[in-house]
């Protein structure tokens, strides 16, 4: 069993996540309260979009400097400074007298998040052992479910607050204590990660961090010092050969790469964010009433963190990574095409059951997307990469996923007014091409180590020697094993 500890921590850095989770779902009741339609000016769709858009974009920004200045700051004090700009940005929505204040503090929050959730899981897998990496960094998904199915509730409660800009303000600025709150942890008793540490050069600090992060897991003491000791060795023999240049990286570890990359812009592809986000929209085709809307996006997002939390804990290390992914891209392409099919039967009558059977389309959905795919391809994105690469991918991958969201939830409102359902067969597409990849190309990585993932894609994995374990007793083995107990 994970060590309560490694739970601990992977409970607290998911804070990051959660704040991903809810400000991105807070949008779905915000844009639905007719008290915000109305302070705002009775936005147009294009307007209604771009709430979503200016998000996502700066989403693909804070990727993307998590590629550029995610190494050099570290783990713990990148994620420090994405906490300060979220708080920032949360501050300014839930203030916003106008529109264009209301964006632009939707665009920060997003460049903070984006940053946060791209190395949220880097973190969470590189502190956690193998056989329990599938829950502890799977907990980094479970805290964007988790912010989804509060910021869901949280924006039902409040539609019973008197009319005015409360309903909206206050389910913002729940959001600004939580940056703050991880800002803290992370200054004060958040452990740096062990490989990050040892590629600073830093291998004192690293082995009394890593003892202490496995703590109580019931590991055999022989067993920590010899996964460090293949840590260092193959995290060294990686920098030895280490290249700045993306085509090289692109040309050594294309294979990597290429399903780092692609299984960030799949989960995109599949229309979870334009499901999510429009739900209210769909509902109201439906011809559902304003509460009741709200009330069913609270029940989608609690069945999204509850399908996500059974999933990681029982099946995420239990049943692999590529099995998961396999039947998540298949239960998508069947539950989409019900779902189009019942929308286009009922949407538009009076059938009070036909309308049932198309809403259950819409939580079909997310029992699939969260149960099979939301946790485990935040973390086999992660996962898969090398050390010395893996800021810089992931965050090209991450911006990638964030990329093509812009494109799909900004045509969103005017898709589901001109094609209606129609739009879910796009996905059904793109999920099925992706299934097929995923199937040829994805190998499995459960109950292996971070370094030992290289041999699956074909790469070289540095070989322990006895004299190589007993140089790493010698060393600080001893030191080590102090901290693990």
């Amino acid at each position: 069993m994970a060590g309560w500890y490694t739970i601990g921590l992977a409970l607290f850095a998911a804070i990051g996540t959660f704040l991903f989770g809810f400000d991105t779902g807070i949008a779905t009741t915000t844009i639905a309260h007719k008290s915000f339609i109305e302070y705002m000016g009775n936005p147009s769709n294009g307007a209604t979009g771009a709430v979503v858009a200016v998000y996502i974009a700066g989403e693909a920004l804070g990727a993307l400097t998590q590629t550029f200045i995610g190494d050099k700051l570290g783990r713990i004090r990148f994620m420090g400074l994405m906490c300060v700009i979220v708080t920032i940005g949360t501050i300014v929505q839930t203030a916003a007298v106008n529109f264009g204040m209301f964006l632009a503090g939707r665009a920060l929050a997003g460049y903070a998040v984006g940053g946060m959730v791209a190395t949220v899981p880097i973190y969470l897998s590189e502190i956690s052992s193998p056989l329990h990496r599938g829950l502890i960094g799977g907990i980094s998904g479970c805290g964007i479910s988790f912010g989804t199915m509060m910021s869901n509730w949280v924006g039902f409660a409040c539609s019973y607050a008197p009319y005015g800009s409360t309903q909206w303000r206050l389910p913002l600025g729940l959001q600004i204590p939580f940056g703050v709150i991880m800002f803290a942890g992370l200054a004060t008793f958040m452990p740096h990660s062990p490989r990050q540490l040892i590629r600073t050069g830093k291998i004192e600090l690293a082995r009394k961090e890593f003892g202490r992060i496995h703590r109580g897991e019931g590991v055999e003491e022989g067993e920590i010092v010899r996964e460090f000791a293949g840590m260092r060795s193959q995290i060294e023999f990686e920098m030895e050969r280490e290249i700045t240049s993306y085509r090289e990286i692109w040309r050594l570890f294309r294979h990597r790469v290429m399903v780092s990359i692609a299984v960030q812009t799949m989960t995109s592809l599949t229309g979870v964010n334009v499901i999510q986000y429009y739900q209210t929209i769909l509902y109201k085709s439906l011809g559902i009433s304003q509460k009741p809307i709200l009330a069913l996006a609270g029940v989608y997002g609690t069945v999204a963190f509850v399908s996500n939390a059974i999933t990681t804990k029982f099946l995420t290390d239990q049943w692999g990574r590529r099995k998961m992914i396999l039947a998540g891209l298949s239960g998508i392409v069947v539950v989409e095409i019900y779902a189009a099919v019942m929308q286009r039967e009922f949407q538009n009558t009076d059938n009070k059951i036909g309308k049932g059977f198309a809403v259950l389309g819409i939580y079909l959905f997310v029992v699939v997307y969260y149960g099979m795919l939301n946790s485990t391809t935040w973390l086999y994105g992660a996962e898969v990469l090398p050390l010395v690469y893996r800021s810089k991918v992931m965050g090209l991958a991450a911006a990638s996923h964030f990329i093509v969201n812009v494109a799909l939830t900004e045509a969103g409102p005017s898709a589901f007014a001109t094609i209606h359902e129609n739009y879910y067969y796009v996905f059904v597409g793109c999920s099925f091409f992706f299934l097929v990849i995923a199937y040829f190309f994805f190998p499995e990585t459960k109950q292996k180590t971070l370094e030992e993932i290289a041999a699956a894609f074909g790469d070289k994995v540095v070989l322990l020697t006895e004299r190589d374990l007993e140089a790493e007793e010698k060393a600080g083995g001893n030191a080590m094993k102090a901290e693990h107990l």
